[in-house]
């Protein structure tokens, strides 16, 4: 395949590398074996109906209108439930691999979505700007190991998130529908002796790697699943986030679930995109479970922000604080983390306070999941989450 042809299939296939020009032989003592899955829930999901605190009177006195029937919850304890959308994940919660956190947040708030994303991406405070993703670093600092296909893959969007700045050695498939097809058909870069200019030299690089890395993805035939994936674009994702697995060895993955800014008529649009995310996640769980991976997968969702507890007149919410957020995998300890939300005592503007950093959750990430220190990457200290089964 010809150079201007291979790039041509690359912006086909939606398909990105970062920083693949050295070779990595990878911390022996970090454990990249161990899978990480994010799943952002772009444009900021309303956590007071998602995890819903059907006991709280306050509830319903600010939701007149949108709050979820007591009647219809999918209740986990006496006072909090879940979104009845979200019931295919009710047998994870049963056996005890989903951990709900609640008020998951930060100090000083931001309300934009660009600037929050930010924050969250970047691991930063909220008057600190910085140009790396937090795995971006962690992957700087640890690598994979060589024999990696990559050290990230991003499924289902253009944007890199926290595997951006050229930290990681990083696949993006923003076409997922398209990526093993097209991968099978890059075939081998021609091989010529490697030109004296440095910055061709490099384009040519990264022309190998991504072209390697493609095939080790595509390569051969589609692992034969006998789970049956959702429909639908967020579906799509997580098929081929788990035939990313299938097909080759990666430590993250980033996946991407867009549509959760509610300003209007949220309550279907959420409730639709609530279902997309439990049946998403159910699938990968038995997807993982097929491969024998499930136990060393740890799987989380963010985003930049939760809505305010207070409807609009509109039949939504505006943008708001903190939120809940969702930890899975064979590993977790399933339960209730953090701090119910008191909805009595709201701030100034109308908000929640935070009860978790998010900076502890990749804390535990870092520290307990790969075994990485965290202090470098995350500027701080921040004590890890206590939700994994030891051992």
């Amino acid at each position: 395949m010809e150079r201007r042809q291979f790039l041509r299939w690359i912006g086909k296939a939606g398909l990105v590398a970062l920083r693949p020009t050295l070779a990595y032989a990878g911390n022996s003592s970090i454990r990249h074996d161990r899978l990480l899955v994010l799943v952002e829930l772009k444009g900021g999901n309303d956590g007071l109906n998602t995890l819903v605190p059907y006991a709280d009177p306050e509830y319903y006195a600010l939701r007149p209108r949108i709050a979820i029937k007591r009647d219809d919850v999918v209740q986990l304890t006496e006072r909090a439930g879940l979104h009845p959308a979200l019931e295919p994940l009710l047998p994870l919660w049963r056996s005890r691999e989903l951990a709900l956190l609640q008020g998951v947040g930060y100090p000083a708030p931001n309300l934009s979505h660009f600037r929050s994303i930010e924050i969250w991406d970047t691991a930063s405070r909220s008057d600190q700007y910085l140009s790396e993703g937090w795995l971006a670093r962690a992957f700087q600092k640890a690598p994979a190991p060589s024999s990696f296909t990559a050290d990230g893959v991003v499924v289902g969007s253009p944007d890199m998130g926290p595997l951006s700045g050229g930290g990681a050695r990083t696949i993006a498939l923003s076409n997922p529908a398209q990526f093993v097809q097209q991968a099978r058909l890059a075939g081998e870069p021609d091989r010529v002796d490697p030109p004296r200019n440095p910055a061709l030299a490099h384009l040519m690089k990264v022309e190998s790697d991504v072209g390697d890395a493609a095939r080790k993805l595509g390569h051969g035939p589609a692992f034969a699943f006998r789970v049956e994936f959702p429909k639908g674009a967020f579906g799509e994702t997580i098929r081929t986030a788990s035939q990313v697995v299938a097909g080759g060895q990666v430590a993250a993955l980033r996946l991407t679930l867009a549509g959760f800014d509610t300003h209007n008529n949220q309550p279907a649009t959420q409730a639709n995109l609530l279902n997309q995310l439990a049946e998403g996640l159910a699938a990968f769980r038995a997807a993982m479970l097929e491969l024998g991976r499930w136990n060393d997968t740890l799987m989380f969702t963010y985003g930049e922000f939760g809505r305010r507890p207070k409807e609009n007149q509109s039949n939504g919410t505006d943008h708001g604080t903190a939120s809940t957020h969702f930890v899975l995998g064979g590993a977790v300890k399933g339960g209730l983390y953090g701090t119910a939300p008191d909805l009595g005592r709201l701030d100034s503007s109308g908000n929640m306070g935070f009860a978790i950093d998010f900076r502890s959750l990749y804390a535990l990430v870092l520290d307990r999941w790969w075994q990485e220190d965290s202090v470098d990457i995350l500027g701080g200290r921040f004590p890890p989450l206590d939700l994994l089964q030891s051992g």
